[in-house]
């Protein structure tokens, strides 16, 4: 029988990687898969897949079988896949949170060290999400309200939104 520290010694080297990715707050994926403008599938650096919910943004539905398809969403996922299909994006741990009860990661996305949930707010393709505080939560809601004045994206044209 091994003895007891060459098999702890071996334990330790085989799940320390697995725990320091569990344990990061940043950690550096692939994206696989973009379900609609607010969630996407990723590679994750042990090769295991992930379904990630952008934390502080809402766009849209596509996907909910209980709606329609809503103004201006298929616009949005489309812009996701635009930019973040294929690509390595940055996810950064919600501090409070790390999941959602669907089982979601919740994360922060950034792309070449751009955070993408700003950037949809700002080109008017997503809401800032105000149901769930998060740090981010005032500068989303100052870009909704630039976007909304600036009738970019979901705010101009045919669709019938309005600020909270």
């Amino acid at each position: 029988m091994e003895p007891y520290r060459a098999r702890m010694r071996r334990f330790v080297i085989l799940l320390l990687p697995l725990f320091l990715v569990a344990c990061a707050s940043r950690v550096t994926a692939h994206v696989v898969n973009v379900v609609d403008g607010d969630t996407i599938d990723v590679r994750m650096p042990g090769g295991s897949r992930e379904r990630v919910r952008i934390v502080g943004i809402d766009t849209p539905e596509t996907k909910d079988p209980r709606k329609p398809v809503q103004c201006f969403g298929k616009e949005a996922s489309d812009r996701m896949k635009e930019i973040l299909l294929g690509n390595d994006v940055v996810l950064e741990k919600k501090p409070d949170e790390n999941k959602d009860k669907y089982g979601r990661l919740l994360r922060y996305v950034s792309l070449n060290g751009e955070d993408v949930g700003a950037s949809l707010i700002r080109d008017g393709y997503a809401f800032s999400y105000k149901v769930f505080p998060h740090p981010r939560l005032e500068l989303y809601n100052a870009l909704e309200r630039k976007a909304e004045e600036e009738e970019a994206g979901l705010w101009g044209g045919d669709c019938q939104y309005s600020g909270d």
